[in-house]
């Protein structure tokens, strides 16, 4: 019962990654809001855990305030905020990519991270305390060629991470992120461009551990980051990638 009494709210809870964070924290006594796009995964994650749904859009600052308003109405308050939400693009030359899809990526990887900290922050300085963790990237530490938009939206997210940590350490609140590798979630066919058993093979021969991330694997990093155990620890990206970046 690590989070036990704890409040958190995970953006794109619904699936992947987000899920396996959603139920780690249940499991280990947080009250969650999972807030997704997509309402019907949100609330089937919802339903199973005991967490609360709700349909959110965090590209948009209604949403965004409704989703922190749901935490605070429902639960009483709020000390975690894990910014999981994210979208890639297929792999293609780094100039053929269309600008609406470029808007997309900084909509939902960067400017989401802005939105959440204007409605969060505030009220985490009045409480001097709170976690945000924001879910980026090894393509941030170590980019793959044809996705460049997406890496630098990643590496975006982690000098993010890294500033709001130096400003936010005064007030009681840490910001961290963590770094997976390519999971089994609904983005990895995104990444490859294709499913297929050879592009997975030539994926997993980059990961010295043989494996891809998975939900679980994110669970339990974010678990340990948002904890009282981690509490000496802010502006970190720790990698969870079995080797990917050495």
């Amino acid at each position: 019962m690590r989070l036990k009494d704890k409040i958190a709210i995970v953006t794109g809870g619904g699936s992947g990654f987000g899920e396996g964070i959603v139920r780690k924290f249940v499991a280990e006594g947080a009250k969650v809001v999972v807030a997704d796009r997509d309402e019907a995964n949100a609330k089937r994650v919802a339903e199973a855990t005991g967490a609360i749904a709700l349909r959110a859009d965090v590209t948009q600052t209604a949403d965004v305030k409704a989703m922190v308003d749901t935490a605070y109405t429902r639960f009483g308050g709020l000390h975690i905020l894990v910014n999981n939400a994210g979208v890639g693009h297929l792999p293609q030359p780094l100039e053929g990519l269309a600008e609406d899809e470029f808007d997309r990526i900084v909509a939902v990887n960067m400017k989401a991270i802005y939105l959440a900290a204007k409605e969060v922050v505030p009220r985490f300085k009045a409480q001097k305390a709170g976690v945000i963790l924001n879910i980026a990237s090894t393509a941030g530490v170590s980019p793959r060629p044809r996705l460049a938009w997406y890496n630098a939206s990643k590496g975006w997210a982690i000098t993010a991470t890294r500033a709001m940590a130096v400003e936010l350490a005064p007030f009681g609140i840490r910001v961290v992120a963590l770094n997976p590798v390519a999971g089994e979630t609904p983005m990895l066919k995104t990444f490859m461009g294709e499913d297929t058993p050879e592009m997975r093979a030539k994926f997993l021969a980059t990961i010295p551990i043989g494996r891809f991330s998975t939900p679980e694997d994110l669970g339990n990093a974010a678990c340990f980051l948002c904890s009282d155990e981690a509490s000496m620890i802010t502006g970190v990206a720790m990698e969870v990638d079995g080797g990917r970046c050495i």
